[in-house]
């Protein structure tokens, strides 16, 4: 009771507004209320050891915490912890910058670079073998191969919802919207735009080995997140990416530039064979290097990704032997003239950005905020490296007709 009257005393020769604070002293008198609350708040041990600690104010915090267990409808008195204060602050503030960014990150513009670079690089193989090249079709397959990406990001999105795994994650789409109903319609609304596209783009160039193609491309990104498969979550992701963007859809996009007008069916070529090959390395790369910032949460969800299995530390190996393999593939073909030799130079201008990433996974691999943009930076070697083979196929059937 001693006690109890002390702090009763004590807390109203305070301001309300600054009931806790040790530094000072304003008389006011209190309202029925705040004696109301403040006779409730005394009884409380926390309360009471807080306010009769004045010359000790940090002490008296603490011990208000430890106290706080046993009253856990109080909430912990802060406003004598300056630096709980500027805590609180950088978390409001890491959570607008969080917000600010939050659109961009669902959006997931760089990823639609898988879209373009398969695409072009089959084109480009076209051209180099046949000096054929029909741009309404590409502009035609290319924006139905981006809707393509929208149904996989926004079904992957639904799909990894209903697992629990993108629970904490902000720029889901779900979580976003709120509704995963409204994101499954949307997105099997862009699922049947970009089929339409494909078809009538292949179609149109009279090989219906694209379409097939094309579709096994799609089944792959099927059964890559949805179930009943989900052969993401036991470790496939990576080699059905290899395979659906690259000897895929490459060969596919390569078959699109055909002509059903003057009856020309493109061969299937040691040329065409070699540059999806290389397409679908830096495509399977991305995934690999999406994984890092998010292994606690594959593993509480029982997804094995590749790097839930292995490791982040080794995880970083592979990364450095893929970006390698890169390149020894791409000598290989030149030295064994499946692709001709200015794909090589162009390409090897790239080499900077291939040992950035390198560099960034080692030495952040096992940093969940920095290796975030890893992925990122696997998209720009993808973009990079598709542009310069690109760039060297039309170069050498320019020298050829010269």
């Amino acid at each position: 009771m001693a006690s109890s009257s002390s702090a009763l005393s004590l807390a109203l020769s305070l301001p309300p507004s600054r009931l806790c604070t040790p530094h000072r002293h304003q008389a006011l008198q209190p309202s029925p209320v705040s004696f109301l609350t403040a006779t409730t708040l005394s009884s409380v041990p926390a309360f009471s050891s807080l306010v009769l600690c004045r010359k000790r104010p940090q002490e008296a915090h603490l011990r208000s915490r430890q106290s706080a267990g046993d009253y856990a409808h109080y909430a912990p008195i802060d406003a004598l912890d300056s630096q709980t204060r500027e805590e609180d602050g950088g978390r409001e503030e890491e959570e607008q910058i969080s917000r600010a960014t939050l659109i961009w990150r669902a959006v997931k513009l760089p990823i639609y670079t898988v879209a373009l670079i398969p695409l072009s690089v089959g084109s480009s193989v076209s051209y180099f073998q046949t000096g054929i090249f029909h741009a309404g079709r590409y502009f035609v397959l290319l924006f139905a191969s981006i809707f393509i990406i929208v149904w996989l990001n926004l079904s992957n999105d639904v799909f990894d919802s209903d697992t629990g795994v993108d629970k904490n994650k902000k720029e889901s789409v779900v979580n976003i919207v709120g509704s995963r109903d409204a994101t499954l319609y949307a997105a099997n609304v862009f699922l049947a735009a970009g089929l339409a596209g494909l078809i009538y783009a292949c179609v149109q160039g009279g090989d219906l080995r694209a379409i097939a193609l094309l579709i096994g491309s799609i089944v792959c990104g099927y059964v890559y997140q949805c179930p009943p498969f989900r052969l993401s979550y036991k470790g496939l992701g990576e080699p059905l990416c290899f395979l659906a963007f690259g000897p895929l859809a490459t060969t596919a996009f390569y078959l699109s530039q055909g002509s059903k007008s003057e009856a020309i069916q493109l061969p299937l070529t040691v040329h065409i064979a070699s540059a999806s090959i290389l397409v679908g390395l830096t495509t399977a790369l991305i995934l690999l290097c999406s994984h890092f910032h998010q292994v606690d949460e594959d593993r509480a969800v029982g997804k094995l990704s590749p790097l839930v299995r292995m490791g982040t530390n080794t995880g970083s190996v592979v990364v450095k032997a893929l970006v390698v393999t890169l390149y020894v593939v791409l000598s290989a073909t030149v030295i064994l003239k499946t692709l001709p030799l200015s794909c090589l130079f162009l390409c090897m201008l790239t080499l900077p950005i291939g040992r950035m990433v390198i560099n960034y996974v080692e030495q952040n691999h096992s940093n969940k905020i920095k290796i975030f943009m890893a992925k990122y930076y696997c998209v720009r070697l993808h973009t990079l490296f598709g542009a310069a083979l690109t760039a060297g196929l039309v170069v050498a059937r320019k020298m050829v007709v010269i």
